[in-house]
């Protein structure tokens, strides 16, 4: 994995290399899109690629709830970046839910998005939420990893 200045040129190189070359429904040019949209130290810059990227894997992905999910997530981080937190919480919590339904509550997957929606509580400063909520995903946290 490349971090920082390289992540980024490789984000733009990608996203270059795909923008005229690939068509919309390409999945390279989708991913390469995801690429540079989380390699973008700035959240303000980042968000309308992520929003982007979402409305392509929405319209053209939609019956594969991976792609989804993933689009879903990287837009609630680039939302709680910007300091929308009450936006980002809103999503997460919605992709725990879908990911209990598509994944079921023991998959690692599952697991990592209620932990982002527990971070996602805690930056609103919801402790009592937050405890119950890790409350109810630890123990199934435990049993799976």
């Amino acid at each position: 994995r490349f971090h920082g200045a390289v992540q980024l040129a490789l984000g733009w190189a990608a996203w270059k290399m795909y923008l005229g070359r690939r068509p919309e429904t390409s999945g390279v040019r989708c991913q390469s899109m995801g690429l540079l949209g989380r390699s973008l130290s700035r959240p303000k810059e980042a968000l309308p690629v992520l929003t982007a990227k979402l409305a392509l894997v929405r319209r053209y992905w939609s019956d594969d709830q991976a792609p989804v999910i993933s689009s879903y997530s990287d837009l609630a981080g680039c939302l709680a970046d910007l300091g929308r937190h009450d936006e980002a919480l809103a999503l997460t919590r919605s992709i725990y839910d879908r990911g209990v339904v598509v994944r079921g509550a023991s998959h690692e997957r599952t697991i990592a998005c209620g932990t982002n929606h527990a971070i996602s509580l805690i930056d609103l400063k919801r402790w009592d939420e937050a405890t119950t909520f890790l409350n109810e995903v630890l123990p199934v946290a435990r049993r799976s990893l």
